[in-house]
């Protein structure tokens, strides 16, 4: 029998107002995990944390994640209530634009975003898993980690970076109970990829219906996919199921990869 019972576990999640986030939070409480999560807005963690759950619970706080001393807080509020089991390195910025035009600050803004924010997260919740001899910490990578894409650079830079470090960790802390994992999301029906097509659909003079709809017919399975179905992926990362699971990269995007 598949477990994917989570009761009794301490989860985080990073960046959890809307999409995918939010989906993981959401899907973690069911499955029984007492979820802590942040976002940068108070209406954002008070509409999640309201959220009707019949088993685990959910609990938010405000947190700018490209800011060191907010993600110093974040852990530190986290922390004072104990342990944490589970974490989802989830919060992440995707700005299209030109290499010849970026600045240094941009680089650094987006990496401390993107990538600081998870390293960490990771070094401060890490203990505590090694100190119980079980935990999981799953890094919400991309497709453009693993497949570079022109418009998204420093982006695609960061991602491939998380993809880098849970490999490494997940060789360093697997005797440890600590299983490590990265998910690439493909094309999913964010807030993200609703910006992007409606960019292109105003360069184009078309609208964003028409341009998701083209884009989803790219894909093998005919449409986007939606962040429930990553948050499925993610939940059985972290359960009982996958304790075997360490250590790799899995793509959630349709089939639309085409490497062996």
């Amino acid at each position: 029998m598949i477990n994917l019972d989570l009761t009794g576990k301490r989860a985080v999640v990073t960046g959890a107002s809307l999409g995918i986030g939010e989906a993981t939070v959401k899907m973690l409480a069911e499955h029984g995990a007492d979820v802590s999560f942040c976002a940068r807005s108070s209406e954002s963690i008070d509409k999640l944390a309201s959220s009707d759950i019949k088993n685990g619970s959910i609990k938010g706080f405000v947190a700018d994640m490209g800011k060191k001393d907010s993600t110093q807080d974040f852990i530190d509020n986290v922390l004072s209530e104990g342990n944490v089991d589970i974490l989802v390195n989830n919060v992440g910025a995707s700005p299209s634009r030109n290499f010849l035009y970026m600045t240094d600050e941009d680089w650094q803004e987006l990496h401390e975003l993107n990538l600081l924010s998870a390293v960490r997260c990771t070094r401060s919740f890490l203990p505590g898993m090694r100190e119980k001899k079980w935990g999981r910490v799953v890094m919400i990578s991309s497709s453009a980690g693993k497949y570079p894409n022109a418009a998204l650079i420093d982006y695609g830079a960061t991602k491939a970076a998380m993809i880098s470090i849970s490999k490494s960790l997940a060789r360093k802390y697997g005797p440890d109970g600590v299983l490590i994992n990265s998910v690439l999301p493909g094309l999913i029906h964010t807030a993200m990829w609703e910006r992007a097509a409606t960019e292109i659909a105003e360069a184009t003079g078309g609208n964003m219906e028409d341009v998701i709809k083209g884009n989803g017919a790219s894909v093998p399975v005919g449409r986007y996919g939606t962040s429930e179905e990553v948050a499925s992926l993610i939940t059985f990362l972290c359960s009982e199921a996958a304790s075997y699971v360490s250590g790799t990269s899995i793509e959630v995007d349709g089939g639309q990869s085409g490497h062996i």
